[in-house]
């Protein structure tokens, strides 16, 4: 997936399954891209489905109004995109996200946030959302976007861009430090294996990071299930491995 720097003006609206016959919809979108919106605010979601279905360039399947909802729904009919308000309920945005995107690889996620905000548009492409906008953009502007979404890309914001260059920038030789966007692992678990590859023994880690060492070593036994490998030193060259496909 290729990442676009994109001045999108990021702006947006929103909609649920209300009277919606989403098997009936779901058949007949197969030419164009199949999108599910999951917003809590009803009349956001229905302005946006109308809006996208003006010029039948997109195919609206269904509607969530919470974020386990919207999961279900992804899972359920795998639409090509998901537009997730960062307002959900239920089950936050990141976490919704995460899930769509684990469960359904091919569906694209595209967060709609009511205002700019840098935190949350980095830990949404953690969690593998491929793009994120602003509700109050224009429509023409959200349909671009996911277009550009739709054609395999991703939408993020300047500040991120420049947030992104500057890590890789500073990142040393070997990658450490440095994470896939979608991973198995927790943020404390590659917190851990970034101090296993720096040679840290449990002690060291447990010190460095005010845990006890059994939660250490804890932590060690889940890295090493999710990637496979059966002991600390495989587990610091699957973490290279891993490291190098991000810098390609």
């Amino acid at each position: 997936m290729t990442y676009l720097e994109c001045d999108l003006e990021p702006e947006f609206l929103t909609m649920t399954t209300e009277g919606v016959d989403l098997e009936k919809a779901a058949n007949n979108s197969t030419d164009r891209p199949r999108v599910l919106v999951a917003d809590p605010d009803r009349l956001a979601r229905r302005a946006l489905t109308d809006s996208l279905r003006t010029d039948g360039g997109f195919a609206v399947i269904g509607q969530a109004s919470d974020g386990v909802e919207a999961v279900e729904l992804a899972c359920h009919y795998r639409p090509d995109i998901v537009l997730v308000a960062t307002s959900l309920t239920g089950l936050d945005a990141v976490t919704a996200c995460e899930r769509i995107v684990s469960r359904t690889p091919e569906t694209r996620v595209v967060m709609l946030a009511t205002s700019a905000d840098l935190d949350l548009e980095m830990r949404a492409v953690r969690a593998g959302a491929s793009g994120f906008v602003i509700k109050s953009a224009e429509v023409s502007t959200i349909k671009r976007a996911l277009g550009i979404v739709s054609a395999g890309h991703a939408i993020i914001s300047p500040e991120l861009t420049g947030v992104l260059v500057d890590r890789l920038r500073r990142t040393p030789a070997d990658g450490t430090g440095t994470r896939p966007v979608k991973s198995a692992l927790t943020n404390r678990e590659w917190e851990i294996l970034d101090l296993m590859c720096g040679q840290m023994g449990t002690r060291e880690i447990a010190d460095a990071l005010f845990l006890s060492p059994e939660t250490v070593n804890s932590h060690v036994k889940n890295v090493l299930k999710k990637l496979g490998v059966h002991s600390r030193a495989a587990a610091v060259e699957a973490a290279s491995l891993l490291r190098t496909d991000v810098l390609v």
